[in-house]
């Protein structure tokens, strides 16, 4: 089984220097062949199309990759590794408009047990392309591929086995003019000579393509079903002739299909304004299709799922696929969906990768000669709710999923000495100790290691507050027992993709019903690599990096990107995992505070400054870093109720959390330049700008329009405007708060989910003419909630000349703990002292003259000159019935 954390796709062992040693290596191997093929080198070119090469039989593997690989003359015969040189000899503007954008270059072998590992590298000695996973077969594309390449391949995990090599140049074929038309019902078959196409129109404002020579309209190859539910077909529809096309028209839109040669375009209603149009028929190759579509003027396009880096293409080439590049310009939780801003977004039916170039015109293609789109009209919300309506809503995660969780080995651990299982139970106390909340602990996240005493460890974490979690290194066939024995949270790694990621949508799956099946608990399951529909049964997260400050500016724009494709929990490592810095791993946290699933990944990493193993946990580094991680984490639980009730709203929508500006802002071009790319908003109200450089001054945050507060200072901007010189010293994370927000927290202090104050409940208040906010409450945990255990309370914030007044309904709803009543407080910023403060059916409250005094009194109000904010604090108050407060002026 594939292990992700010692193998050498990390990008520490993919270092400068072993980069150069290995280039050294690769270029000494062999001279370029110009031969069709030969046994250590082939030609691609007009004469010959395809090159197979056979390795020699290896007896064993070497568990790891380049850096494993003796160079060339010290390893005669490739006895320790494979080496092939390939020369692609192509006209200028090939690859242009190729479906499969370059040499597809794949090995297989017989024993499905075994495993090699495939790299391809320049002559400069630059990686271009790898596949490095548990596929058979492995399988990568050299993009625009022209000159000589170094073919590597290691027998990672190997038992006298060989593979067999195959490379070929794709060929092009384009449909012709249209030869039959018909059909009906919502149903049409359309034919290109060879080529047959038939268009389905669905429920809800979408339209299926599907096109292959032949006809031979095929499902996915895979054991794992993306698709939870078809829609039904739209059988209202009908056809027209208007001579130059066939037009389909449905409710809300025409399809155009184009005779002379066939094309296809989608408009709306009026068949004036297109919503998209094929710039060019469809081109398949040799193992791809690909479809053109004339791009907007100001069209923009956002998706693909995780794209390292980057939330907004235009202009960019997004890669969906098999990939384990960690870091920038990485795409391992990519997805074959993209949305446009022209009122559409496309999901490709397929597990097989994909390259999407959204230039003039925009080319999408994937590995398969056949296309299988689903495309979904509306806004980008909508496209994104109609997406995730197809292949899995967001899950609706535990509570304890939303606190942080910490990750380590601990049964003989080589990386910290000997330790044993229930020793992760003392990290668990010292969280605790340090007023730190802490959801859940993966106990054995180590390769090689395993666990001892598990329903011991579980019950002294749960002691804790906190739940259990392992990495399923043996296989999801022991979840069962290890649910049994207190097991909540699983972690799936880079072992569970097989081909086209087929086996890791489907360990999700199963890993989710694992925990399901064997306990009253939801699922909970993180994945570093996955596919479309991963979004409804776990958390995703970017792999393995190193800390540096470009390692917290480019995760920015990628977590919020993912939202864009209906990924609702996508994170990374708070610190990384394989380097530590005090200051960079607190400034790390401060932001990842407001992003839904965070842990911590310890037992891996080495301090930046002495080089000697550090430790992860947010106490590590004394003062001043552990009391201001210790305010963000609380923080981070004080919000719960906020970031809870926006992971119920993404389990009906789609939509996360996490989301860049241009979501909530459209219309303003400004959400798409560089201010905007390296910040993001938490729900509709939160606007996060981290600080990621070593300043203590944040330059160019982005406001858009509305009100802006500074969290810390209760200073408001008016938007739209951009923010130079902000004072962000190392415990200020540069925090804006929309106007007209309303804010539900946890009282002051709470640790923990289970420890908080079921009796109080706060309300942070930001008024701005009539606002509303309807929280989401159940259980936390149990599965009820799917049943309609829950509660919805709302609460109406107006703010007019006379008063500002606040309106809260009655909680609408039952489940099990709930509370029968409750004390709340309000505090409500940016207004002048009220002259009186009154609760319906109890009238004028109290003024205190201190904060100490309102507290002591238990209700009443109180006004902090310094600060501007009025704090109200009601009697206990039953959930059965609404009341108001009003602040008058």
């Amino acid at each position: 089984m594939r292990r992700l954390r010692p193998h050498p796709r990390a990008a520490s062992l993919l270092a400068a220097a072993l980069a150069a040693a290995l280039s050294a290596a690769l270029l000494g191997a062999h001279p370029p062949v110009a031969a069709a093929a030969t046994g250590d080198g082939g030609v691609l070119d007009g004469t010959h199309t395809s090159v197979t090469w056979q390795s020699p039989a290896y007896a064993q593997g070497t568990s790891g990759g380049p850096e494993s690989c003796p160079a060339a003359g010290s390893d005669p015969g490739d006895a320790v590794c494979d080496r092939f040189d390939l020369t692609v000899s192509v006209p200028a503007g090939y690859w242009d408009d190729n479906p499969e954008g370059g040499v597809p270059v794949s090995i297989q072998w017989q024993h499905p047990t075994d495993d090699f590992d495939l790299y391809i590298y320049g002559d400069d000695g630059k990686e271009v392309a790898e596949s490095a996973g548990t596929a058979d077969p492995e399988a990568t594309v050299i993009p625009d591929a022209s000159g000589t390449y170094h073919v590597l391949v290691v027998p990672y995990d190997v038992h006298d086995n060989s593979f067999t090599g195959t490379a070929y140049l794709p060929q092009t074929t384009d449909a012709g003019d249209l030869t039959s038309f018909g059909g009906g019902d919502g149903s049409y078959s359309v034919a290109a000579g060879d080529l047959k196409a038939k268009v389905d129109f669905l429920a809800g404002g979408q339209l299926r393509l599907q096109a292959a020579p032949g006809g031979d309209f095929t499902e996915p190859s895979g054991a794992a079903a993306m698709i939870v539910k078809q829609p039904a077909l739209d059988r209202g529809t009908h056809a027209f002739d208007a001579g130059a096309y066939y037009g389909i028209r449905a409710e809300g839109t025409v399809l155009r299909v184009y005779k002379k040669p066939l094309r296809f375009g989608l408009y709306k209603a009026d068949d004036r304004t297109v919503i998209w149009q094929e710039a060019k028929p469809l081109r398949w190759s040799t193992h791809g299709m690909r479809q053109s579509l004339e791009r907007g003027a100001d069209e923009q396009f956002f998706g693909g799922g995780e794209q390292n880096g980057s939330f907004s293409h235009r202009g960019r080439t997004m890669h969906v696929g098999n990939n384990f590049d960690w870091n920038e310009g990485g795409w391992n939780n990519s997805q074959p969906f993209y949305l446009s801003s022209a009122g559409y977004g496309v999901f490709r039916d397929t597990f097989t990768p994909g390259v999407y170039t959204f230039g003039s015109p925009v080319t999408t293609g994937q590995q398969e000669q056949r296309l299988d789109a689903y495309y979904f009209l509306g806004d980008a919300k909508q496209v994104i709710g109609k997406y995730t309506a197809l292949v899995g809503k967001p899950f609706m995660p535990p509570v304890y999923g939303l606190e942080p969780g910490d990750s380590d080995c601990y049964l003989h651990n080589a990386n910290r000495g000997e330790r044993h299982t229930l020793d992760a139970v003392k990290i668990a106390d010292t969280y605790q100790q340090q007023q730190m909340p802490l959801g859940w602990m993966l106990v054995n996240d180590g390769y090689g290691c395993g666990y001892e005493n598990l329903p011991e460890t579980a019950k002294g974490l749960q002691d804790d507050h906190a739940q259990l979690g392992l990495w399923t290194q043996d296989g999801i066939d022991k979840l069962a027992d290890q649910v049994k024995a207190g097991q909540r949270v699983a972690k799936l790694d880079v072992a569970w993709v097989g081909n086209g990621y087929d086996f890791a949508l489907d360990a999700c799956d199963r890993a989710k019903a694992g925990i399901e099946d064997n306990s009253d608990a939801r699922g909970f399951v993180w994945l570093p690599v996955s596919w479309a529909g991963a979004q409804r049964c776990g958390v995703l997260w970017s792999g393995d990096q190193s800390l540096s400050w470009d390692y917290i500016r480019w995760q920015i724009p990628t977590y919020a990107g993912a939202t864009m494709s209906g990924i609702a929990y996508d994170t990374g490592d708070v610190g990384s995992i394989y380097r530590h810095d005090p200051a960079m791993y607190t400034r790390d946290l401060e932001w990842k505070a407001f992003l839904p699933a965070v842990m911590t990944m310890d037992g891996w990493a080495s301090d930046l400054t002495t080089g000697k193993p550090a430790d992860q946990q947010p106490w590590r580094d004394g003062e001043p870093y552990t009391s201001i991680n210790r305010k963000y984490l609380q923080l981070k639980e004080r919000l719960l109720p906020y970031m809870y009730t926006l992971s119920a709203q993404a389990a009906k929508t789609g939509v996360g959390a996490v989301r860049p500006l241009w979501l909530e802002y459209p219309d303003d071009p400004n959400t798409l330049g560089p201010d905007a790319t390296y910040e993001f908003l938490a729900g509709q109200d939160f606007l996060v700008a981290p600080v990621y450089q070593d300043s203590d001054t944040r330059d160019g945050i982005y406001l858009p329009a509305g009100d802006w507060t500074d969290y810390w200072t209760g200073r408001t901007y008016h938007g739209p405007t951009t923010v130079n010189g902000y004072h962000a010293p190392l415990d200020t994370l540069p925090l804006f708060v929309r106007g007209g927000a309303v804010v539900p927290m946890w009282p002051k202090g709470t640790t923990s989910w289970q420890t908080r104050d079921r009796g109080e409940l706060d309300w942070d208040l930001y008024p701005k003419g009539h606002t509303s906010y309807t929280l989401y409450e159940d259980d936390g945990t149990t599965r009820q909630f799917a049943g309609g255990a829950s509660a919805l309370q709302r609460v109406d914030v107006t703010q007019n000349r006379g008063a500002t007044v606040v309106a809260v309904g009655a909680s609408d709803g039952s489940y099990q703990g709930k509370p029968q009543a409750r004390g709340y407080t309000f505090t409500v910023h940016g207004e002048a002292a009220p002259r009186q403060v009154v609760l319906s059916g109890t009238g004028p409250l109290p003024r205190a003259g201190s904060a100490a005094a309102l507290d002591a009194a238990g209700s009443g109000w109180w006004y902090d000159p310094a600060t501007g904010i009025t704090t109200v604090r009601t009697p206990s108050l039953s959930l059965t019935r609404g009341f108001t407060v009003n602040l008058l002026r």
